[in-house]
């Protein structure tokens, strides 16, 4: 499981907690909440946008009235993290006008809203990042590059605003190749080669954290000369790329550091007993400490209490950069302010108002990016 996503899902938590805990946003008013995991599947991601629109329910309404079954699980809901499992998510949901706020989609794409009316983002789009990253190239005078993106809607379209942003500006593209982690190794194999052989020394990389993973992996098998890597935010900012020599020197944009007092103390406050109450908490656990809480089983050894997680020194516990989980973070506020201006007055809210997804949708307070 990715450490990094489970720390947004826990940050929103946070949120949520806080925002119950205050007096001037949605008083008297308990928010709850759901998480699922998407598992970075377009199917995953369609199933879970469907039970966010039409509920849990194993059956189906035969009624005569359906005015019941019509209304929304959920008012709102926070994610994707990526563009494509957003995009899949939002063409359901903006269907039924609920509002998807996403911290980290950021397709050019999803700026239209003549197609994605109910999507909002607290993270900037692509269109401003590949404009910068064109004059950045500009200014250290490299005029000759190569290109590497990953094969989804967020690398084709960031690329693609990129290279005609690199165009205006004078600057040559030896090649511009593709991948994404499914495809066959072939295919990654074959990038990587056109990276060894190309006469470019300076590659700019819009890629996925994942993608950019495998690429580098196999490029290390036969280490290519110096490369000057210039990144976008997918990646660039990653702690997890500091393992790879070769990205030494690497520059890029990345999303402001912040920091959100009280989270890291909340994020620590986990015991084996609070992890047992959630599948997610219970695989985090069982894999950082490699031992298993409900006895053991497959060979590894039983949780036995020792498990210090203020130990551990991965993603989940690494709050010194907090950039996308801040925007996690905004992106709950925002929807509870939205829900806060439809239901409550300055002091008072009615707990008994009955409101549409889409009236929360019209007045969320962020920026049309």
């Amino acid at each position: 499981m990715s450490s990094r996503g489970l720390r947004f899902a826990r940050a929103m938590e946070f949120t949520i907690q806080e925002i119950n805990n205050r007096t001037d946003v949605l008083p008297g008013i308990t928010l709850g909440y759901q998480i699922h995991d998407s598992c970075s599947a377009v199917s995953m991601a369609v199933k879970v946008s469907f039970q966010f629109a039409n509920g849990m329910e194993p059956f189906y309404n035969d009624t005569d009235s359906c005015s019941k079954s019509a209304a929304a699980a959920v008012p709102a809901l926070v994610g994707e993290s990526t563009s494509t499992l957003s995009i899949s998510m939002t063409r359901m949901l903006g269907l039924f006008g609920i509002p998807q706020v996403s911290h980290y989609a950021t397709c050019a794409c999803l700026s239209d809203k003549s197609q994605y009316p109910a999507f909002l983002r607290t993270a900037p789009s692509d269109h401003h990042q590949a404009a910068a990253l064109a004059r950045m190239v500009k200014h250290f005078g490299w005029t000759w590059i190569g290109a590497v993106r990953s094969d989804t809607d967020y690398g084709n379209y960031g690329m693609a605003a990129f290279l005609k942003a690199a165009q205006e500006e004078g600057i040559c593209v030896e090649y511009s190749e593709s991948y994404y982690r499914t495809q066959p190794r072939s295919k990654l194999e074959r990038v990587a080669n056109v990276i060894r052989t190309s006469t470019a020394r300076v590659i700019i990389a819009f890629i996925q954290s994942g993608d950019m993973f495998f690429l580098l992996q196999e490029l290390a098998t036969r280490p290519p000369p110096p490369l000057q890597w210039i990144g976008s935010e997918g990646w660039v900012t990653d702690p997890e790329f500091l393992r790879f020599n070769m990205c030494a020197g690497a520059i890029g944009f990345g999303i402001p550091r912040s920091v959100i007092p009280g989270l890291r103390e909340y994020l620590l406050d986990l015991s084996p007993a609070q992890a047992l109450k959630s599948p997610l908490l219970t695989e985090f656990w069982e894999s950082s400490f490699s031992c298993s809480l409900k006895g053991s089983s497959g060979g590894a050894r039983k949780c036995n209490g020792s498990e210090d997680i203020r130990a551990l020194q991965n993603p989940y516990t690494d709050t010194s950069q907090l950039r996308i989980t801040n925007l996690v973070y905004k992106a709950t506020y925002a929807i509870a302010h939205a829900i806060h201006g439809v239901i409550c007055n300055d002091t008072q809210c009615d707990k008994s108002a009955k409101f549409t997804p889409w009236q929360a949708c019209k007045i969320v307070g962020i920026p049309s990016y």
